[in-house]
């Protein structure tokens, strides 16, 4: 039997590789796809991109985890099925179920590696990834300065430059706007050509003007114009700061709060946090309550009843033989006090029940991404019976048939997932089942493939549906002959 694991085990692993690797590929794809925008144009090295793409990929890992499972498993004994191993080894007397041993165990191995990955090395991947792009997506375009357009990326300095020779650093009919002065366009520059270098180290652009003019009018503070400032000149240097169009790595601390940046130790903290933070809103607001009673018990009992039997009297009772013996400008102040603090009081229960709203929804975030952990490493254990046990039933291989029917169950669990989540961060559906919906509805076909494969069901056999509409069918006939 070890030689037959060992063969099942080996003939996983390489569907698995490989369709694991193309899920993070496809998966980056749609990652590229969606923020392409963010990304062109801004001059991004080599270098700069594949660190993006590493953290990226190290995000879709519990997503991919599962996919691979499920292709490999139907590859793997849909081939086995193919070529007549499976009933070679079953005629043995070796149960299906001893065959799936080896691989569940490896398939349980994964879902191990998997929960451990995006519970240790997710949630940082997901910070540096969201900082790396957010200053990437802070970044100007990369400089390009194109003829006959006007360039406006250099701060409080618009340029135009009217022919660009073939090297990129001869140019000539060049204009430069100076609005640093907030004024419009006061100050101007021309020159008939120029040069336009980079700095060896990259921080200044230098613009080496020749043959031009320099154009200002000004104001003063009573807003009366100035004489013409006009003056020529046969070169002149311009330098601007390139520093801004420079990716800053920096840490941005904003994501580090996000729920995807935690570790399973650090979401329980937070949620211990945020449980007492909800707790601490409900005895506030009992502590108003109780401190607006106080207008009752002092202000208007004081002298009538004691404090011993005030819980044992009516308090609309004995409120209307205090009032009695008030005056009527006692009275009206009474009333208005009165109105005053319950006005106070609903102001105060409104304010606690929005905050501990967004507590709530605050902690159900954190309890949607501590299950989503443990929910997508089970799923590679459920895929892997679904697909095991389809693969030997249907007997296809290749690429073709597995990869159709993986495209259906993982859409189907996908959308369940999302379905769930939505319902979780409801406050009339615990989070728990929410996040476990999509395994408790994967976890009874599991069951059902596996026995149908211990069984050698024919549930894919057209002969099989053929025959059961033949029989409906002379059911139907011989009913209609019988109400005739």
């Amino acid at each position: 039997m070890k030689i037959v694991y060992r063969y099942f085990i080996k003939k996983f692993m390489g569907p698995f590789v490989i369709t694991f690797f193309f899920a993070l590929v496809i998966l980056l794809m749609q990652f590229l796809w969606l923020y392409v925008d963010d990304l062109v144009g801004k001059g991004l090295e080599i270098k700069l991109i594949l660190e993006l793409l590493l953290y990226a990929s190290a995000t879709m890992v519990a997503m991919a985890a599962p996919l691979a499972v499920l292709l490999a498993s139907l590859m793997t004994f849909g081939s086995l099925g193919e070529h007549y191993e499976l009933v070679a080894l079953k005629s043995a007397g070796i149960s299906i179920h001893r065959l799936m041993l080896p691989v569940a165990l490896l398939a349980l191995l994964i879902g191990v590696s998997a929960f451990f990955f995006t519970d240790k090395v997710s949630p940082k991947a997901w910070y540096k990834m969201k900082s790396l792009f957010y200053n990437i997506k802070d970044q100007k375009p990369a400089l390009a300065i194109e003829e006959g357009t006007f360039y406006n990326e250099f701060d409080n300095y618009t340029i135009r430059v009217g022919k660009k020779h073939r090297d990129n650093e001869t140019i000539e009919d060049i204009i430069i706007y100076d609005h640093s002065k907030y004024r419009g366009n006061i100050t101007m520059t021309y020159a008939t050509r120029g040069r336009m270098t980079v700095t060896p180290d990259g921080k200044y652009m230098l613009f080496l003007l020749q043959d031009g003019f320099f154009w200002d009018e000004s104001s003063n503070g009573n807003n009366q114009s100035l004489p013409l400032t006009r003056a020529r000149f046969k070169e002149q240097y311009k330098r601007f700061d390139l520093s801004s169009f420079n990716i800053k790595k920096d840490d941005n601390n904003f994501y580090r709060s996000n729920t995807k940046a935690m570790s399973i130790e650090e979401l329980n903290g937070r949620m211990d946090s945020i449980k007492k933070d909800i707790n601490g809103i409900s005895d506030r607001a009992i502590e108003q309550f109780f401190a607006t009673l106080y207008f009752f018990n002092n202000a208007i009992m004081k002298d009538t009843v004691s404090e011993n039997n005030i819980a044992q009297i009516n308090p609309c009772a004995g409120l209307k033989a205090v009032l009695q013996t008030r005056t009527e400008e006692e009275r009206a102040t009474i009333f208005r006090v009165a109105e005053q603090s319950a006005r106070n009081m609903l102001n105060t229960i409104k304010y606690a029940y929005e905050e501990a709203t967004y507590k709530n929804e605050d902690l159900w975030s954190h309890q949607i991404e501590w299950h989503r952990k443990f929910t997508s490493a089970t799923a590679c254990l459920l895929f892997f019976f679904i697909g095991a046990s389809l693969g030997s039933i249907i007997r296809k291989g290749g690429i073709g048939i597995p990869l159709l029917i993986t495209v259906i169950f993982f859409v189907t669990y996908f959308a369940i997932s999302v379905l769930g989540e939505k319902v979780a961060k409801s406050s009339s559906f615990p989070v728990s089942a929410g996040m476990w919906l999509s395994s408790f509805i994967l976890l009874p076909i599991s069951i059902f493939l596996v026995y149908k494969a211990s069984t050698d069901s024919v549930l894919f056999s057209l002969d099989l549906y053929r025959s059961w509409i033949e029989k409906i069918k002379k059911i139907n006939i011989f009913t209609h002959k019988k109400q005739t």
